[in-house]
């Protein structure tokens, strides 16, 4: 047993261990939420991780995002991520794709096996495209809901998109999913009110503004994904 799992493994056991290193988890969007997703299920001893985002480390990211420091703004975060999770595990097998997932772009989740998916990623035609294609091919998803304009990380949770309420991508998701006959779709929420914001900033060259967002509420909802991940494989390679 490798010293570095030792902790994991006297709470799993050594075969639920090597399970993890056989595993593949696939995560869309390595921002404030699926940046520690992806770190926390790298220290859990997964083995084998796909890592998808087309953006660029940025000094506005430093208040969340584990991958975001002074020394790596400007560079990819796919780039950024792999680098970390190897200092965890050199032995872990990383693929990066630097692409936005959209309609059009859509084939990575056709390549290969895939034993989870991680939604992180803020596009509702993006969102809906992953979970389409993850239900297709019957490969276990958890998509995240809205992280910003919030300051309570004790009020997200794991539930059901039909059980949400109060989240606007929430119930955008459901309506879009309802009409695509989704029956149901793990999902991270929070139930705390949004915050309206003290001020605002215009992005430049785009309508949008820039969300509001706190050090503590995308990295804990990103933990709580990575705890749903590994326990879900470790009961599904236990019923299987």
């Amino acid at each position: 047993m490798e010293e570095r799992l030792i902790r994991t493994a006297m709470l799993i056991g050594n075969g639920n261990i090597e399970k993890l290193k056989n595993s593949t988890v696939l995560i869309f969007g390595l921002g404030g939420v699926g940046g520690n997703a992806a770190e926390a299920i790298a220290r859990s001893g997964v083995g084998h991780m796909i890592l998808v985002d087309n953006d660029t480390v940025s000094v506005s990211n430093i208040n969340r995002q584990v991958i975001a420091l002074n020394s790596t703004v400007g560079m990819p975060k796919t780039k950024v991520c792999e680098r970390r999770l190897k200092d965890i595990n050199p032995e872990i097998d990383i693929k990066l794709y630097n692409c936005f997932f959209l309609p059009g772009n859509n084939d990575i989740i056709k390549r290969g096996k895939i034993d989870y998916i991680v939604d992180a990623i803020d596009t509702v035609t993006g969102k809906i495209e992953i979970i389409m294609q993850a239900q297709e091919k019957n490969i276990p998803v958890i998509s995240s809901m809205g992280t910003a304009y919030r300051l309570d990380p004790s009020c997200l949770e794991v539930t059901d998109i039909y059980k949400t309420s109060g989240c606007p991508l929430a119930k955008v998701m459901r309506k879009e999913l309802r009409d695509r006959n989704v029956k149901k779709l793990k999902v991270v929420y929070s139930t705390e009110k949004a915050i309206k914001p003290v001020f605002t900033i215009d992005k430049e060259g785009e309508r949008k503004r820039t969300p509001a967002s706190s050090s503590f509420v995308p990295p804990a909802a990103g933990l709580l994904i990575a705890s749903q991940v590994i326990r879900d494989l470790l009961e599904a390679n236990n019923n299987g």
